[in-house]
């Protein structure tokens, strides 16, 4: 049976600081913030940041928005991107704007099956993010 579950839409991220959040989803890691004004005149309650084919929901920890996890914690996501280009030009894109490298490049695999790099760091409220690549695919460490 054909599961039609395509990819992941969103992810959402309690922001202990919404405007530190905001800089480093947009201004850092380059992502788009197309209803930034409607998020700021309040007609909105997330800001989103789209990120390539991902969304990043950004919500205020203190001020959480309608329907939300049960838990509602900073630092608790664990989200991969996959990245166009090489892993080299992934790593290079992180240390150019200040963000730390906390692991990689190592083999990974990926949500396809194929095995590429990936890099990991962490958002301004510790969240764990990485790029992962299948430029340069490697060998299964499994």
């Amino acid at each position: 049976m054909t599961i039609p579950i395509r990819t992941i839409d969103h992810i959402v991220v309690m922001a202990s600081d919404i405007e530190r959040s905001i800089a480093f989803y947009r201004d850092t890691l380059g992502g788009e913030a197309p209803f930034e004004a409607s998020f700021r005149d309040g007609k909105i309650d997330v800001m989103p940041i789209r990120l390539g084919g991902a969304v990043v929901n950004l919500q205020k920890l203190d001020d959480p928005a309608y329907i939300v996890a049960e838990r509602l914690e900073s630092g608790a996501v664990d989200v991969c991107f996959r990245w166009d280009g090489t892993i080299e030009a992934a790593a290079a894109f992180l240390t150019e704007r200040g963000v730390e490298i906390i692991e990689g490049p190592a083999p990974r695999p990926a949500a396809d099956g194929t095995w590429g790099q990936s890099v990991y760091f962490r958002d301004p409220d510790g969240n764990l993010l990485e790029f992962l690549t299948t430029d340069s695919p490697s060998e299964p460490i499994f």
